[in-house]
């Protein structure tokens, strides 16, 4: 097995919402197709973004602190017919459980409690790749494009605003906008 990390949320052309999970120790990367919901609920948890009423997610996390029962890891087991599957190992009162789960569902509880995310070797050889130096270099072109229009202001100006307006959106449980907001600053925060 490989451990990885969330690195990224992206959109696709068709603007479906994905994820890409980076080798812990390595180069590779593996990009997974996940809902829309699903994308927002791990992009709230990646920046420690707490809704004022919890959602899905939140609330299973909160169930599962207040019975003791401990999240092990994730792994993610099967790539088949372009539909990744998943487990998430689970210790009640030492007891050993494993729970079929959507990928998505299961990185989103995951990034919330700090279980650690790993990926059967056969799904990593079958799907992952390796970025290429190009892909980073475009990644900083559009960053310098972005860096032009926040000329009027200073960095700092423009990340607190922009935090201001990420706060808000969350607290009016608006998550796509946030997801938007939050891109942005990251790409700011980047260009540094």
């Amino acid at each position: 097995m490989v451990e990885v990390r969330v690195n990224g949320i992206f959109m696709t052309q068709t603007q479906a919402s994905g994820i890409i999970l980076k080798e812990q120790d390595g180069q590779r990367a593996l990009p997974i197709v996940i809902g829309e919901y699903e994308a927002q609920s791990i992009a709230l948890a990646l920046e420690n973004l707490k809704p004022p009423r919890p959602i899905t997610h939140d609330l299973t996390a909160n169930i599962m602190e207040t019975l003791g029962i401990e999240m092990e890891q994730v792994i993610i087991t099967e790539l088949k017919d372009n539909t990744y599957y998943a487990i998430i190992k689970l210790n009640f009162a030492g007891q050993l459980f494993e729970i079929d789960s959507r990928p998505s569902d299961a990185i989103a509880l995951a990034l919330r409690l700090g279980t650690p995310i790993f990926v059967e070797d056969m799904v990593m050889e079958q799907a992952s790749y390796i970025p290429e130096e190009e892909e980073e270099a475009e990644d900083f072109s559009k960053t310098k494009i972005n860096k032009k229009s926040y000329l009027h202001h200073s960095k700092e100006d423009e990340l607190q605003l922009l935090r201001e307006q990420l706060k808000k959106a969350v607290e009016n449980e608006e998550y796509e906008k946030a997801a938007k907001i939050r891109d942005k600053i990251k790409r700011i925060e980047s260009g540094s």
